[in-house]
């Protein structure tokens, strides 16, 4: 399962809800049909109706939610997907999750860590590397990021370990 987003309120009285997506761009959240939603250890399927961007917000409709008392149960739920339903990556395009974990070494073989999480910063992203010590690696290929092999789990990169 991967996480997209989650409700983060509730939207006027027919029972629409207000959506923080974590997707990029955020509206990309409402072309998928079908959610599971969590909340509590529980998993509900539920399918969307329509969505929309209303000013900063997201705002979404789900099918047999009708009234705010419904959707304000449904508050808190992270909203997830199954990983099958993602599209798939064109060469050289990852999504963030699938770095999550990978061990991290030089091209020299000198073992950094493991990518511990993705800092987003607009003009590139950053990998959070920890092992020995934490490193920040801009996520930039071919000048920085060599070679990502996720069926081995290993991130080559053409990095100063001294940094």
């Amino acid at each position: 399962m991967i996480t997209l987003g989650k409700i983060s309120g509730v939207f006027g009285i027919n029972g629409a809800l207000k959506i923080f997506s974590f997707t990029q761009p955020s509206e990309n959240i409402l072309t998928y049909p079908t959610w599971i939603l969590e909340k509590d250890g529980k998993q509900t399927e539920v399918t969307l109706v329509r969505g929309r961007r209303q000013g900063k917000t997201l705002v979404a409709q789900l099918k047999n939610i009708s009234d705010r008392n419904e959707a304000l149960v449904l508050v808190g739920s992270e909203i997830q997907i199954h990983k099958t339903s993602l599209p798939t990556t064109e060469e050289n395009e990852y999504y963030w999750h699938d770095l999550i974990g990978l061990k991290v070494e030089t091209l020299e073989g000198n073992a950094l860590g493991r990518v511990d999480s993705i800092l987003e910063t607009g003009a590139n992203d950053v990998l959070i590397i920890k092992g020995d010590k934490e490193h920040l690696i801009p996520f930039l290929q071919p000048q920085v990021i060599v070679n990502i092999n996720l069926q081995t789990g290993l991130m080559q990169v053409d990095w100063d370990t001294d940094l």
